[in-house]
């Protein structure tokens, strides 16, 4: 208690215990983020204000049934999420609770990459064609309608099991966003550039078509060759290994990654044929 004392001491020391109340909500609630937990803590609100409610009223019955609730909740939560108190102790024994977030999203990038090369690298030795594009900063909604809506999960069986070859959605192009493919059979703009090698198809045109509108990253797997190409920003390099494919995945979904005016693809293989 202050107790009348404004000093710089206490001010500094009710500021830092403040603070760290706050640092230390922020991080849970980022850890059950997503979870069915997060379901839980709306509930509980919902039971407090309900209990304000009856206390304002007076509702005497409402008021006794939310305050066995609040009592007994406490015991319900433990048998309830011992699974998920469980790993949040073991986090907090590693010293990972407050680190979970940052590396959520790096794996959660890893899993993204691995799931597109798996994929492509199957498609490749079997030379089934493919068009995967990607998107980044700049929205293409516009190409999403064109195509039938899938709002899956990203996985290398879903997004191989689209291109195989006799499917309804093997013909045109897959979008991706973050970790959900979003559409499938998409219509994308054809490039009209004179310098793309002739003896490249319309996926190779339409992979090159995306870039030169939008910061979009598109891969394709050619039928013909089995040969995986990328563009971004108007540039095509085809023939990229699976460390190269990699490596442009990194550079160019990684939340780090520079915007387009200031970054482009690495230039890799053989450009424009």
């Amino acid at each position: 208690m202050l107790d009348g004392d404004f000093s710089i001491l206490n001010l500094l020391r009710i500021g830092v215990d403040i603070g760290l109340v706050w640092y230390v909500l922020y991080k849970l609630i980022m850890l059950i983020r997503g979870t069915k937990a997060i379901q839980l803590l709306k509930g509980i609100l919902i039971v407090l204000a309900v209990r304000m409610v009856s206390i304002l009223f007076e509702l005497q019955t409402v008021q006794w049934l939310t305050k066995q609730a609040l009592e007994w909740g406490f015991l319900v939560i433990i048998i309830l999420f011992q699974p998920e108190l469980r790993r949040a102790l073991e986090q907090l024994g590693r010293g990972n609770l407050f680190t979970r977030s940052s590396i959520t999203q790096e794996e959660k990038l890893d899993k993204r990459i691995q799931s597109i090369i798996q994929s492509c690298n199957y498609m490749a030795k079997r030379r089934i064609g493919a068009l995967i594009t990607i998107e980044r900063e700049t929205g293409i909604g516009e190409y999403v309608e064109t195509g039938i809506p899938i709002n899956g999960q990203l996985t290398h069986q879903l997004l191989t099991n689209i291109f195989t070859p006799n499917t309804p959605l093997h013909d045109g192009a897959v979008i991706i966003k973050e970790e959900e493919i979003v559409a499938a059979a998409c219509y994308l703009p054809l490039s009209e550039s004179p310098f793309i090698s002739k003896e490249l198809g319309t996926r190779h045109r339409a992979a090159m078509g995306i870039s030169e509108v939008t910061d979009a990253l598109t891969i394709v797997v050619s039928e013909e060759t089995g040969g995986v190409s990328a563009t971004k920003n108007g540039e095509l390099h085809r023939d990229i290994n699976e460390e190269q494919l990699r490596e442009i995945l990194h550079e160019n979904l990684s939340p780090n990654a520079k915007s387009p005016e200031k970054k482009s693809l690495k230039r890799r293989g053989n450009k424009n044929g």
